[in-house]
């Protein structure tokens, strides 16, 4: 796709490269001097953020939360997109391979804006935003956990796809997570830029905020886990208990049914008259023994 200006001003200009191919990041090198590793860096679709310096180059690479609901959780960019960010003198590049909603709102933003704009805030917007798609990500994360703890503790649902929701959802958390930790040093370095420190000290707020947010959420996870589990092994329990106080009350009436289900023919009570209700009688009378045993043990 060819680039896109999307924002000029007089100090200031915003071009735009969605879906690159090679040529484009060769017009790239030509026209702005952009040495080619970065540029190749910004095709890795897995590639970590990060931050580098090459001349009069500033090169950013972000990487934003996706809503795509994708079914394998393996690498980063299965729950995010990479958006590189260069800083050429009066000029902000963006290079990205799918449409983001960080590209998308500050061009929102810097159509109502009246105020004079420079790169370094066009980049620093971009990355605000970028923080606020994980906000929201952890949000929906959390909502999703809550629905999954209801369903455990308060709803009789099947518990094999309960345990498949908590993993991926553990899966998802923990790439988020780690994401954000490793974009600490790229936020960092935002304080090399031609920004106000309260600026600068916004944008790292907000990571901090978003990065406990996970912190806290794969806490919670891991606890709703152990919580499921422990939950599942009491209810397993339950059943072999009652399997068990069954068994107690069998064993002694089977064993006398065994006894007297042996052919031998000098057993009295097979001759008398009132043999057989003798030994129901006995049965009855020992399992009844038992239950009174077992009531008073709290069995």
């Amino acid at each position: 796709m060819p680039m896109n200006t999307l924002y000029r001003g007089p100090q200031c200009e915003w071009l735009d490269v969605e879906a690159p191919v090679q040529e484009d990041l060769d017009l790239l090198h030509e026209k702005y001097n952009i040495n080619t590793l970065l540029l190749e860096d910004t095709m890795d679709p897995n590639h970590l953020p990060k931050y580098e310096e090459d001349g009069d180059v500033k090169f950013f690479l972000l990487r934003e939360s996706t809503e795509m609901e994708r079914k394998n959780l393996n690498t980063i960019s299965d729950i995010s997109t990479k958006i590189g960010i260069f800083i050429v003198g009066n000029t902000l590049i963006t290079v990205h391979r799918m449409k983001t909603k960080s590209i998308t709102e500050t061009r929102q933003q810097l159509e109502k804006t009246k105020e004079e704009i420079r790169p370094a805030h066009i980049a620093l917007m971009i990355a605000l935003i970028i923080m606020k798609t994980f906000d929201d990500e952890s949000i929906s994360l959390m909502e999703t956990m809550d629905n999954i703890e209801n369903e455990i503790f308060l709803k009789n649902t099947n518990h094999t796809n309960q345990i498949r929701r908590l993993y991926k959802l553990k899966r998802k958390s923990g790439l988020n997570s780690r994401v954000l930790t490793v974009s600490t040093d790229a936020i960092d370095k935002f304080r090399l830029l031609e920004l106000q420190i309260s600026e600068v000290i916004d944008l790292k707020d907000k990571h901090k905020d978003v990065v406990a947010d996970f912190e806290h959420l794969n806490i919670q996870i891991t606890n709703l886990i152990s919580m499921f589990l422990a939950l599942s092994d009491q209810k397993a329990n339950q059943v072999m208990k009652v399997l068990a106080v069954y068994s107690v009350y069998f064993l002694p009436i089977t064993f006398i049914a065994g006894v007297y289900g042996m052919n031998f023919d000098n057993m009295p009570e097979l001759h008398h008259k009132y043999g057989y209700y003798f030994t129901l009688g006995l049965m009855a009378l020992i399992v009844i023994i038992t239950f009174i045993y077992a009531r008073r043990k709290q069995w």
